[in-house]
C-alpha cells in the first residue's frame, strides 16, 4: 500500500510517482486527442467522483483553452455535466447507464471516448467503454492502481503507478493539464511562442 504517514511524506510520495509516470501512455493519448480535433471527431468525457470534476475540467480546457485565434474549434463534450439527464437514467434505469446512453444520443463512429477512473473498475465507466467499443469509437483512459477492467477496454490507457487514491487524482489532473498543454501548442504550431503559451481572451460584446 502506498500510504503516506504525514503531510511530508505525502508530497515525498507525489514526487516519486511523477517520476515514474508512463510518458509514452501520455504521448499516446494526446495523439489520440490531436487526431480527433484534425478529423473534427468528438471527444466524450466522463468519471464519477472527482474523476467526474475533472471530466468537465478537461472538457472546459481542450472546448477553450485551445481555441487561440484558431477557426477549428475542439469538439469535446462532458457527460458529466448533464444532471437532469444522468439523474433520469440513474432513476427510471440504472446508476450504470448514465454514461453509456448519453453515447447513444451523441457519438458516432470515429469519435473518442475518454475514460476516467482511478481504480478502473466503475461500473457505468465500463459499460460506456464496451458501448462506445460497440459504436466504433476509439476509446482512451486515465487510470491509476493496476488500472483496473477498463484496461482491456482502451485502445490508449494511461496509468498512474501508484494505489493511493489522493496522489491517483492529484496526478490525474496533471496529465489533464500536460495533455492540453501539449495539444494547444500543437493546434498553435507556428504561432509565436508568446501567443501559444497564453489562452487566447476573445473580445467581450458591447453592451447595448
Amino acid at each position: 500500500m502506498n500510504s503516506a504517514a504525514n503531510c511530508r511524506s505525502y508530497f515525498e510520495l507525489l514526487s516519486q510517482t511523477v517520476r515514474n509516470l508512463p510518458f509514452g501512455q501520455v504521448d499516446e493519448v494526446s495523439e489520440v486527442l490531436f487526431h480527433a480535433y484534425e478529423n473534427q471527431s468528438t471527444v466524450f468525457v466522463f468519471g464519477n467522483g472527482g474523476s467526474a470534476a475533472l471530466a468537465s475540467h478537461f472538457a472546459c480546457d481542450l472546448a477553450k483553452g485551445t481555441v487561440n485565434g484558431c477557426k477549428k474549434r475542439f469538439k469535446v463534450m462532458a457527460l458529466t455535466d448533464n444532471v437532469p439527464l444522468m439523474t433520469a437514467w440513474a432513476n427510471d434505469s440504472h446508476y450504470e447507464d448514465i454514461f453509456s446512453e448519453q453515447l447513444s444520443n451523441f457519438a458516432g463512429v470515429g469519435d473518442v471516448a475518454f475514460a476516467i477512473s482511478a481504480s478502473g473498475n466503475s461500473p457505468n465507466v465500463l459499460k460506456a467503454l464496451n458501448a462506445a467499443k460497440q459504436s466504433g469509437l476509439t476509446t482512451t483512459g486515465l487510470t491509476g492502481f493496476s488500472g483496473g477492467r477498463m484496461l482491456a477496454l482502451c485502445d490508449a490507457c494511461i496509468v498512474v503507478p501508484c494505489d493511493n487514491m489522493q496522489i491517483i487524482e492529484d496526478l490525474h489532473l496533471c496529465v489533464a493539464h500536460s495533455l492540453f498543454t501539449c495539444i494547444r501548442d500543437r493546434i498553435s504550431h507556428g504561432k509565436t511562442a508568446e501567443s501559444r503559451m497564453r489562452p487566447r481572451l476573445l473580445p467581450r460584446a458591447v453592451a447595448k
